[in-house]
């Protein structure tokens, strides 16, 4: 019998659900028997998603959804509501690396593009999903970093790890303003997963101009030696949207075999 036996029934909306932790994350709430709204800034990779949980008896719709965008972020979490009447989980995972560029260089477009996905889209999904989490409480979990919480080696990364570091801070303040609803609100801070993230990557030739370099000893992973799974990081956040977590808000969860204590 799964430990998480008491979620079955319950409603997820995952953003960024399309691809890497999202897509692990949504599979592993259905396992559990929770019914899961995908959301992803392409349609098509949601969608296949949605085929793969209901490929294994599992409940699931897809929205094509562009966090940075308040309409579509409100429409995709109605619809979730409007399919089952309910929503007890927010899984808040939609992020870019965006441009990695020196300050100097870095333009306020793209400082504005990075922002407006992970921060903004942050505030969005949580903004809109708190009229329905109040009714019964619930856990909003958001994928933070390392970068700019415990991780400051990103070169070229200022507009991320900014994001990053004011996601924990937004959490915090969310866990005390929502604890009264019973509404629990936690960050994970993954370290180097394997994710499609790095589609979403600018890496401009400047960054070489200030970086500094770093030397590690063999392997910059110390637990496995090699970067995290999705999967592993989808059981970390199947547990904080849990009833097995009830006494934990407020809080960044560290999730990179180490990698930050070197």
């Amino acid at each position: 019998m799964s430990i998480y036996q008491k979620e079955a029934g319950k409603v997820a909306v995952v953003t960024g659900g399309g691809s890497g932790i999202g897509r692990a994350s949504a599979l592993a709430f259905s396992k559990e028997g929770m019914k899961v709204c995908v959301m992803d800034i392409k349609e098509e990779r949601a969608e296949e998603v949605v085929q793969e949980i209901g490929n294994t008896g599992g409940e699931a719709i897809a929205c094509e959804v562009d966090v940075s965008d308040p309409s579509e972020v409100q429409r995709g979490i109605e619809k979730a509501v409007q399919k089952w009447g309910r929503m007890d989980v927010l899984f808040a995972n939609a992020g870019i690396n965006g441009t990695l560029a020196p300050i100097e260089k870095l333009s306020l477009e793209e400082w504005n593009t990075t922002i407006s996905t992970n921060l903004n889209g942050t505030f969005l999904t949580v903004k809109h999903a708190i009229p329905y989490l109040k009714k019964a409480g619930g856990s909003i979990v958001i994928t933070s970093s390392i970068n700019g919480n415990r991780a400051f080696h990103g070169f070229g990364m200022a507009a991320y790890s900014s994001t990053k570091a004011a996601q924990v801070a937004f959490m915090k303040m969310a866990a005390l303003e929502l604890a009264r609803y019973k509404i629990r609100v936690n960050a994970i801070c993954p370290g180097a997963i394997k994710t499609n993230i790095g589609q979403n990557t600018n890496a401009t030739e400047a960054v070489k101009e200030i970086a500094i370099p770093v030397d590690y000893p063999e392997g910059d992973q110390p637990l496995e030696h090699k970067p995290g799974e999705p999967k592993q990081v989808a059981d970390l956040v199947l547990f904080l949207a849990s009833e097995r977590s009830s006494h934990i808000s407020g809080t960044e969860i560290y999730i990179d075999g180490a990698e930050t204590l070197l």
